[in-house]
Formats: C-alpha cells, sequence, structure tokens
C-alpha cells in the first residue's frame, strides 16, 4: 500500500519575505524622510561670495610696555631700615631707593680694618728694621773702606823703605797680609750685604703686596656696605617696588624695576600669521582717536596658546600712554587686491579653511564642499578655488555639526 509523505517545510522563503517587506519600507522611508542634519535657519550665518577688493592687513590687540626696563636686584641681604621712595615715583640716576642693616657685615668690616691696621704697623715695623741694617751696613762698609785705604798706604811705605834697605822683608810682607786681609773683608761685608738686603727686600715687598690685599678687602668691605644702601642705576619710573620698613631682604632678590619713559607695544597675533609679520611690517595704532605709526622691532616665534607675539616702537611717542595700556593695532602684510572674498568667522577654526558648507540654489540645504583660501584679515577670507562669485556659504561655527557631510535648514 502506498504511503503519503509529508511536505519538508521551506523556512527561508518566510525569511525573504520579510528581509523583502523591510527594505521596501526602509526605501520608502529614506524618500520620505528630510535627508541631512536638522539645523535651525536662524542659528546660522550665511553670507555671499562677492569678487572685491582684499585689504591685506590684520587688527591686534597689544598692551603698552616700557621700551627698556632696569631691573632691581638687592646686591646684599638684610632688612629694609629704610624706604625712601614708592612705588610709581618718577626716580633720577643716584636717588637713594632704600637702606638695609647687617650687623654681620659690619662686624666683618671692622674686623678686616683691625686686620689692616695690624698689617699697617708690621710693615711700618719692617721698614725702620730694614733701614737701620742699611744704615749699619753703610758705617761698616765705610769703616773697611778707610782699613783699606789705611793698609794701602803702609805697604806703600814699607815697599819704599823696604827698597832702601831701612826695613825687612818680613815687615814688608806683613804690611801686604794686612792689605790683603782688609779687602777680603769689604768684599764679604759688600757681598754679604747684598743678599741680606736682597732677602729683607723680598719680605718687605711680600708685606706690601698684602696689605695691598687687605686695602682691596677693605675696598671691597666698604662697598658691600654701600651695597645696602640702593641707588637708583637710570632715571625712570618705579615700577613693582613694594618694600617695608623691617621686611627681610635676601641676596639677589627682585625688589622692582625702573621702567623708561618711552614705551612700545607688545602684540600676541593668531599663529596664522606667524610666517608673514616680521620685522619692518608697518602699521597704524589708534589712541583715543588718534593714530599713530608703528613699525614691528622683533617677532617672538615661540607659539603659546595658538598664538606669537611680536614688540612694535612707535615712529613718535604719543602723549598720555601709560604702561598695561590696551590699543588696537592695524598691521599691514601687503597690498590691496582685487579678489574672491567671504567674511571672515569661526567657520575657517573649525575647517582649517579647508571646507564650507555651501548652500544649495534653494536654500534649503548645504552640503560639504572642498575649497581652498589664501590670505586673511580681521574682515576676511581670500577664496583661491572651490566657490564661484554668489554662491552662498554658512560662516557661522562648524563645530556644532561634528562631520556632517550635508545640513538641513529649517524655516
Amino acid at each position: 500500500m502506498d504511503v503519503r509523505r509529508p511536505q519538508a517545510r521551506r523556512p527561508w522563503r518566510r525569511w525573504a519575505a520579510v528581509a523583502g517587506i523591510c527594505a521596501t519600507l526602509a526605501a520608502a522611508g529614506w524618500a520620505l524622510a528630510p535627508r541631512g542634519v536638522r539645523v535651525p535657519a536662524d542659528s546660522v550665518r550665511i553670507a555671499t561670495v562677492e569678487r572685491g577688493v582684499f585689504t591685506d592687513d590684520v587688527v591686534v590687540r597689544a598692551n603698552a610696555e616700557a621700551l627698556n626696563q632696569v631691573l632691581l636686584d638687592a646686591v646684599e641681604g638684610g632688612r629694609v631700615e629704610e624706604v625712601y621712595v614708592r612705588d610709581g615715583a618718577h626716580v633720577q640716576k643716584g636717588d637713594l631707593l632704600f637702606r638695609l642693616s647687617n650687623p654681620q657685615r659690619r662686624m666683618e668690616l671692622l674686623q678686616r680694618e683691625s686686620e689692616q691696621a695690624q698689617q699697617l704697623s708690621n710693615l711700618a715695623n719692617l721698614q725702620v728694621t730694614f733701614q737701620v741694617a742699611r744704615n749699619e751696613h753703610t758705617d761698616r762698609i765705610a769703616d773697611l773702606q778707610f782699613d783699606v785705604t789705611q793698609a794701602e798706604k803702609l805697604y806703600r811705605r814699607n815697599r819704599e823703605l823696604s827698597a832702601k834697605g831701612f826695613i825687612s822683608n818680613v815687615a814688608l810682607e806683613e804690611s801686604a797680609d794686612k792689605l790683603e786681609q782688609a779687602r777680603r773683608k769689604l768684599q764679604t761685608e759688600q757681598k754679604g750685604g747684598d743678599r741680606e738686603f736682597a732677602v729683607r727686600q723680598q719680605a718687605m715687598n711680600t708685606m706690601m703686596a698684602a696689605t695691598r690685599r687687605l686695602e682691596s678687602g677693605m675696598a671691597l668691605a666698604h662697598a658691600t656696605l654701600d651695597g645696602l644702601a640702593m641707588r637708583a642705576p637710570a632715571s625712570g619710573r618705579l615700577s613693582d617696588f613694594a618694600l617695608q620698613v623691617g621686611e627681610a631682604v635676601r641676596v639677589d632678590q627682585r625688589v622692582g624695576r625702573i621702567d623708561d619713559a618711552q614705551f612700545k607695544l607688545v602684540a600676541h597675533i593668531d599663529e596664522y600669521y606667524l610666517n608673514r609679520v616680521a620685522p619692518g611690517r608697518r602699521g597704524v595704532a589708534t589712541l583715543d582717536g588718534s593714530d599713530h605709526a608703528v613699525e614691528v622691532s622683533r617677532v617672538y616665534r615661540q607659539v603659546k596658546d595658538r598664538r606669537f607675539s611680536a614688540e612694535l616702537l612707535f615712529a613718535r611717542q604719543p602723549a598720555g600712554l601709560q604702561p598695561g595700556m590696551s590699543v588696537d593695532v592695524r598691521l599691514t602684510l601687503g597690498e590691496p587686491k582685487p579678489a574672491l572674498v567671504l567674511p571672515n568667522g569661526p567657520y575657517l577654526n573649525d575647517s582649517g579653511g579647508a571646507w564650507v558648507y555651501a548652500l544649495s540654489g534653494d536654500g534649503t540645504d548645504a552640503s560639504r564642499r572642498p575649497v581652498r583660501t589664501g590670505r586673511r584679515n580681521a574682515g576676511q577670507v581670500e577664496v583661491l578655488g572651490g566657490l564661484a562669485a554668489g554662491e552662498r556659504v554658512l560662516i557661522s561655527a562648524y563645530a556644532p555639526y561634528g562631520q556632517a557631510e550635508r545640513l538641513r535648514l529649517q524655516r
């Protein structure tokens, strides 16, 4: 008898049907849903690419500082005994600023004075002894020279008498021996005296050198005491000076500075302009509604917080400028030229100037588009490629949109 077999179920057909339905729904939803990140239209700024004149300059904020500064460091340590001036005062070179007290330095000075007095006394005694010895030596030389002269006279008389036969040869020989003995004594005294005085002179020279060293030490000790009273090394305005009577001051402690009466400007500029700002660049500083010509004198290329520093000098010092005042400066980096321009804005920092969000023709959405930008100033950026005149671009910050390729503007 024939047996009927049940047919095998095929579940893959069911899953295939479900997948097809899901794909159809997803395609329909994608077609119906708005594309891109939704952005309120009133939260963005829009600008049009225009053909105009690019002014190659940059506006920076600069602070006024003294053109020259003299730092005041304590040469000696001690306790403040007197303060003669106050912070902000105008001082002249040589004016007394403050005085310190240091008992240890005074004791050292007294000790050096005592040592110098003792050394001078020893030197004086040595000079007296040397002079006495020289006088005695001179007297002995004179006596011995007299003995030689007398011996020579006696020898000549005896020689004449011996030739006439009045005295014997023995007496003549005795007079010759006495003459020779007197000459040897004179020679010995002369050589011995020379050696003795050479030694004495060397000792006295050594003593004099030691005395001169003591005098130098005394001068240094007096200079140390003079260092306890600080005087202004230059004329100008005293700044950062806040010493109080009774305050302890260390050696090499910074106690203030003296600012020159002339000023310079120090500007902190965006690192984008690092290769374009150089010594010799000219600009205009605006102070109380008046323009003053300035020139870049020095550029510090160390970048900190995405900024570098530059010093600017005035062609003529303006009146009324004070340390710490802020001044707007417009630096000229090149000649004005025709170009495609866009307004400057935070979008350039977010995109690095490599892309922008360009609006569609109907203005309902904006797509990400690569561009090439050139020079920048405080209000403009030069467009070198990727955009045409008349196109509209979002110029507000791009950071809130992340890496979105498309934005949809909602009215």
